[in-house]
């Protein structure tokens, strides 16, 4: 018995006519296909179809085959589909995660080098909030992330990327918004808004020791969860904010922004990997990390942008009990959720 016995047997027995069968769906002559269905019969023993007038019919015994012969053709896909897939190389993937808005700068460049290495690569890209960024790294679901330094695993190695400053985010037609640059003193008596520390608690920290060392008193503020909140907040309270300078891709026209005078507060944005992370993507990114580095700074500079560190450094960071990620504008799944 022969597998093209079986797929003419089927496609009779679906089509209920051997010339339909013929002609439709093998493309043979029909004296042909009655010999094949013939010799089925002969070689099973027992007659398979009842020929009449009114076309074909399956006997008992046909009825019996027809499900056996059909899981029979299934598996013989199944096998060569399986001989398809070991023969061929396992695709190369890297899974990528970024604190959105990062990745306007870093993707492109990402994605350039390793396909320059390895053309056939493929990208997962997820956008998360920093600390499911670190958990993401720490579980596996990523190789790579470009992240906040986040302090709570030792597991977790941090190469320095770029090292970003605040700006103040404020109305466009805010009477700060006349000045090149403004002073911290010029802030006073505004209405201030903050990241709640509940939701974004290392921008806030960094925000609050800013502010105490510049002799601010910013209180009572209005505390947001999120990005899109904070730029709604100054938009309809008529406030003022110190947000990371990505904040700036995300400012409608209502909203404008301002450097700060003098020594103004800054944020990492890192390079994170696990340390039991063994793949050779991985490795091969980070032998190129300089080179990534100096491609972005380049770009940024033609586009007035804020430059990236001089090279990856590594990251010593205290240890401090986990807290609660920065919320982000909105969400996606090759989600796109912002966080600083």
């Amino acid at each position: 018995m022969e597998l093209r016995h079986l797929r003419y047997f089927v496609a009779v027995a679906e089509a209920g006519s051997l010339t339909l069968a013929a002609e439709k769906r093998l493309h043979t002559a029909q004296p042909s296909l009655s010999r094949q269905i013939r010799d089925l019969e002969s070689e099973v023993g027992v007659q398979l179809m009842n020929r009449s007038v009114r076309g074909i019919e399956l006997s008992p015994a046909g009825r019996a085959f027809l499900d056996h012969a059909r899981l029979a053709l299934a598996q013989v896909e199944a096998a060569k589909e399986a001989a398809r897939r070991a023969a061929q190389p396992a695709k190369l993937t890297l899974a990528l995660g970024f604190v959105t808005g990062t990745e306007i700068d870093w993707l492109p460049e990402t994605i350039r080098i390793l396909r320059e290495e390895r053309p056939g690569i493929e990208f997962t890209v997820s956008g998360q909030y920093s600390p499911d960024l670190a958990d993401g790294l720490m579980n596996g679901r990523l190789d790579v992330a470009f992240l906040r330094p986040e302090e709570q695993s030792g597991d977790l190695v941090y190469r320095r990327l770029a090292t970003e400053p605040f700006i103040v985010a404020l109305p466009s037609d805010h009477r700060l918004a006349s000045y090149d640059a403004v002073d911290p003193r010029e802030m006073v008596g505004e209405t201030f808004v903050k990241p709640s520390p509940n939701t974004a608690p290392t921008l806030r920290a960094v925000i609050d020791d800013y502010l105490k060392r510049s002799g601010l008193d910013t209180n009572p503020a209005h505390e947001v969860d999120n990005l899109a909140m904070a730029v709604l907040s100054i938009a309809s309270r008529r406030a003022v904010a110190l947000l990371p300078a990505y904040a700036k891709n995300f400012l409608p026209w209502s909203v404008t922004s301002r450097p700060i005078r003098g020594d103004a507060p800054t944020i990492d944005l890192v390079l994170g990997y696990h340390k039991a992370n063994s793949s050779p993507l991985l490795k091969l990114f980070l032998s190129r990390t300089d080179d990534l580095i100096a491609r972005v700074s380049k770009r940024s500079g033609e586009l007035g942008g804020v430059p990236p560190a001089e090279g990856p450094q590594r990251l010593k960071l205290r240890s401090r009990s986990r807290t609660a990620p920065e919320r982000a504008p909105h969400s996606r799944s090759t989600s796109a959720r912002a966080s600083s």
